[in-house]
């Protein structure tokens, strides 16, 4: 990705820890590089094809003037965030905010935070076995999108399966959605979580019949073991119900670690099945 730098932007504002911090205020240097594609831009000589910086810089002044907060944390996060929802053309923004008069009694020159956030690329599996089931999924993919910090970009088909794991229930109805998203794996997960509560979804019998169930299969390229989440999704190279709608959606996706394309594990997968 080609670069866009807004190098120490002054800005007055109210950000501390101590209440005359709140009150008086003081200075701070902020410097955003704005992760872009600027090839059309540099070929047409049109604005539009690129990202203002000029409004840019006032989004900047506007966030970090508007709002008190205690940590520059914070103000990093909403500034990022909202360069990131404002400008659909940034696909990451590493922002430094400076904070040269901090009030520690001793001689600096300055305090300074700096993050690096962007977009990401996650791939969802959606299922439903109880009640209206259609219902269910389709109120899921229109939670996700109005998250604040997702969107989705793509819905399969849902199709009809057989229930896994060898539990008596109906039948279910599966789908997958790609997903543009600010959010940590973990905070995904969270999210996900709370969809289905508020579907209703009960966690009583492993593989047992749910109003809702929502999993992580992917997040870009990621690799990912923990107690609670582990990305890839173990299991999704074995269940046609996952690869055949994910390969409407993203035939051409790799798995990180079996390097295999989304539409060669599930010929690989349907050989298996017919021999």
């Amino acid at each position: 990705m080609d670069k866009i730098r807004i190098e120490n932007l002054e800005i007055f504002a109210k950000h501390g820890v101590f209440p005359e911090e709140n009150f008086l205020g003081q200075k701070f240097v902020l410097s955003a590089v704005l992760h872009t594609d600027t090839r059309k831009a540099g070929l047409t000589d049109e604005l539009s094809y690129s990202v203002h910086y000029g409004e840019v810089s006032h989004l900047i002044k506007k966030v970090v003037e508007e709002n008190t907060w205690k940590l520059l944390e914070t103000v990093a996060e909403a500034t990022a965030k909202a360069i990131l929802l404002s400008y659909p053309m940034v696909s990451q923004v590493d922002l430094t905010i400076k904070k040269p008069w901090a009030p520690i009694g001793l001689p600096l020159d300055t305090v300074s935070v700096e993050i690096s956030r962007g977009w990401h690329t996650a791939y969802i599996a959606l299922g439903s076995n109880m009640g209206d089931k259609e219902k269910y999924l389709i109120e899921a993919v229109e939670k996700l999108q109005q998250t604040s910090d997702c969107q989705v970009l793509k819905v399969s088909d849902f199709l009809v399966t057989a229930p896994y794991g060898g539990v008596e229930q109906d039948d279910f109805l599966n789908g997958a959605l790609a997903l543009k998203t600010l959010l940590t794996p973990q905070e995904l997960l969270e999210r996900l979580h709370e969809i289905e509560q508020e579907a209703h979804r009960e966690r009583l019998i492993h593989w047992g019949p749910r109003t809702l169930d929502l999993d992580i299969l992917l997040y870009d390229d990621l690799v990912l073991d923990t107690p609670d989440l582990i990305i890839p999704h173990v299991e999704m190279h074995l269940r046609d119900f996952v690869l055949i709608p994910l390969a409407q959606i993203a035939p051409w996706k790799r798995h990180p670690v079996l390097g295999l394309t989304v539409s060669q594990m599930l010929a690989d997968l349907q050989a298996k099945q017919e021999s």
